[in-house]
């Protein structure tokens, strides 16, 4: 498989939303459950990381591709793996005081909660990538 390094902005677009969308409607329902919070706690902390993560994701990818393309190396798990780790530190360290304030716990609590969602937040960031980029090359394929 082929991963394309020249995605249209619209296309980088979808693809961060798509991501954001489907993870979070998971992480609201799982935050309200496992922490006993209100939904609409987790659910604000769902959609400010949603917005914080879709930037992020775009601005990623489009530096990341950049690298890939002056370093010419492919994206093979080891890469991919790379890849999701360098996301989610960033995010973790950027939303932490965010969960902080809206979940009302203190900083260890909610750098807990944020490292725990790694674990959740990195296999699927992984597995995202890469069905999307295999969804994305057998539809470029039959056209």
């Amino acid at each position: 498989m082929k991963v394309e390094l020249n995605k249209s902005t619209p296309e980088r677009i979808l693809h961060a939303v798509l991501f954001e969308v489907l993870g979070n409607v998971v992480i609201a329902i799982f935050l309200a459950y496992s922490l006993k919070v209100s939904l609409i706690q987790s659910g604000t902390l769902s959609f400010i990381s949603a917005l914080t993560a879709t930037v992020w994701n775009y601005v990623f990818n489009k530096i990341f591709d950049e690298i890939q393309k002056q370093f010419l190396f492919e994206r093979s798990f080891p890469i991919r793996v790379l890849h999701a780790v360098i996301f989610e530190t960033v995010l973790v360290l950027s939303l932490t005081p965010v969960a902080m304030f809206l979940l009302e716990l203190t900083m260890t609590e909610a750098f807990g909660v944020e490292i725990g969602l790694i674990f959740i937040f990195l296999p699927y960031t992984l597995i995202f990538n890469w069905v999307y980029d295999y969804i994305r090359w057998r539809f470029l394929a039959n056209e």
